[in-house]
């Protein structure tokens, strides 16, 4: 083992994981807070993740040749040529330094999933990946880690290489080498994916909401008739008579419990709400296995934006229909009865809810198989229950906005009076901001942030309102600016979780713990 390699550990302690950073001096005048876990050894070459005057950086450290430093847009800060040469790089942490991370440790970079239990954990700021991993370490989920929409790009002016390399930072940072996945969510178009593709994503989730037709189940036979013209046959390789033929009369077992026996109108329904559905997923699809035919990939289809919920023949058929187009999915998410609201549980019977999914499940085994995936997923406790008790299949989870409204309660608790401000902006925005998302809270239900104490401000997490309230304009939060163009809440918001970094991480590893503890797997239940 080389001199320097020996040093580090020596120093910092192979136990060092319990703390989150241990402090070492090189010589005097070099001090850095190391995160233990972030040691990597490549060739001759340490590299470890570390604070150095408040401000993280990647650090390399070697008493061999250290050619592997070309590679990196860095400045040599220590060098010794002596008896026992040393030298040390410094590097910022950087979307063209991400990449070589990404090409020299493999477990940096994202891999397919599968049919693993899995939860997304999108972070719209880009500091809380480390939190994720925490929670989910060791959990029986695999994590995916880089999720963000197009929509939330927007909304937050990042770039996709912003999250890849948050995501990637991480995992460094963490050490972890379980694996992770990267989705690029709700897309829309080609050049969307384009778009997510050049930056390494991995899972693509295509969104046709845009070609349901909601207004089916009120349609007559005629009209529905009618309505069936408009769908692009042609792209799914089928016509209106041959499809209609494929299900009328016909019964299809799901499972020894479970027939399905479509009416004839329900066909007609089914056919023209998701016809040009099936036909745009085809279409993302197969520009997908054409043009990036070498890229590791898959793929969820959701159709859960809907108006009303998806019926068991309506999933049934959009699952069948792609298969039979060669589409292979690895998790599809319905409209599931009941309302699954932004930022808050689950609304509506349990009961009901958890046979009607028994149901989808088998249909997702039967016809894939593929994973059920639950979309505005945060703080469905109530549904993660009634699933985990269920006992079979897989399931992905789907979560953004909760991790976004667990930074903010970092700075309710550390900043009181910047959690004011943004509260306060957040009820001004609120009923301009909710009309693209499926929320009922009401900003007049929220307390006068100025009349609040501090210690009341916390509390305000766990009442729905609130949290709708805040979680609905974290776009313009985030991307609010002064005139004289500085960002008004954005640098402050940061600051804050980098100065309570560790508390920023208690806060995420407790509340993701709490959403995987009632799926039932191996996650420990107590925050250590």
């Amino acid at each position: 083992m080389n001199m320097k390699h020996n040093t580090l550990h020596t120093l910092l302690g192979s136990g060092a994981e319990s703390s989150r950073t241990k402090q070492f001096a090189l010589y005097s005048d070099f001090i850095v807070e190391v995160y233990p876990s972030s040691i990597h050894h490549y060739d001759s070459v340490d590299f470890f993740i570390g604070i150095k005057e408040g401000k993280k950086y990647l650090f390399g450290i070697t008493d061999g040749g250290g050619s592997v430093f070309e590679k990196f847009s860095s400045k040599i800060v220590y060098k010794k040529n002596t008896d026992v040469p040393l030298t040390v790089m410094q590097c910022p942490l950087t979307h063209a330094n991400a990449i070589v991370i990404r090409e020299l440790f493999t477990h940096t970079r994202p891999r397919l999933i599968g049919l693993e239990n899995s939860f997304g954990l999108g972070d719209r700021i880009g500091l809380a990946n480390p939190g994720h991993l925490q929670a989910i370490k060791n959990s029986g989920f695999q994590a995916v880690l880089a999720q963000q929409s197009i929509r939330e790009l927007k909304r937050t002016n990042r770039t996709p290489e912003d999250v890849m390399d948050a995501a990637t930072w991480a995992v460094f940072q963490e050490g972890y080498k379980e694996g992770f996945g990267a989705d690029a969510d709700h897309l829309k178009t080609t050049d969307d994916l384009d778009l997510m593709m050049d930056a390494g994503f991995t899972m693509f989730t295509i969104d046709p909401s845009e070609y349901v037709v909601n207004e089916a189940a009120e349609l007559s036979e005629d009209e529905l008739k009618q309505r069936a013209s408009g769908i692009r046959w042609n792209v799914i390789d089928d016509s209106f008579e041959a499809c209609v033929e494929r299900y009328s009369e016909k019964s299809f077992m799901i499972d020894e419990s479970f027939v399905l026996i479509p009416p004839p109108q329900e066909i007609l329904q089914a056919i023209v709400k998701y016809g040009n559905v099936i036909a745009h997923v085809v279409t993302m699809y197969t520009h997908i296995k054409t043009k990036y035919a070498d890229h590791p990939s898959e793929i969820e289809v959701s159709v859960d934006e809907t108006d009303s919920p998806t019926t068991l023949f309506e999933h049934y058929f959009i699952a069948n229909e792609l298969k039979r187009l060669g589409v292979q999915l690895v998790s599809l998410a319905p409209r599931f009865i009941g309302d699954f609201e932004k930022g808050i549980d689950y609304r509506g019977d349990a009961e009901a809810f958890i046979d009607e999914y028994k149901k989808h499940l088998a249909i997702a085994e039967k016809v894939g198989p593929y994973k059920m995936s639950i979309h505005s997923g945060s703080d469905k406790f109530t549904v993660y229950r009634a699933i985990g008790n269920i006992g079979k299949g897989s399931v992905h989870v789907k979560t953004a906005g909760t991790s976004y409204l667990e930074a903010l309660r970092v700075v309710a608790v550390k900043e009181p009076d910047l959690f004011r401000e943004i509260l306060q902006f957040s009820i001004e925005s609120f009923e301009r901001e909710k009309q693209t998302y499926h929320v009922s809270g009401r900003s007049e239900n929220v307390p006068d942030p100025s009349t609040m104490e501090d210690y009341e401000l916390v509390k305000l997490f766990d009442d729905d309102d609130a949290r709708q309230v805040l979680h609905v304009a974290f776009g313009k939060v985030l991307t609010l600016k002064n005139t004289a163009g500085s960002y008004v809440f954005k640098d402050r918001i940061i600051a804050c979780l980098e100065t309570h970094e560790e508390l920023h991480y208690r806060f995420v590893k407790k509340h993701f713990r709490k959403h995987i503890e009632p799926f039932g797997l191996t996650i420990e239940t107590r925050l250590k």
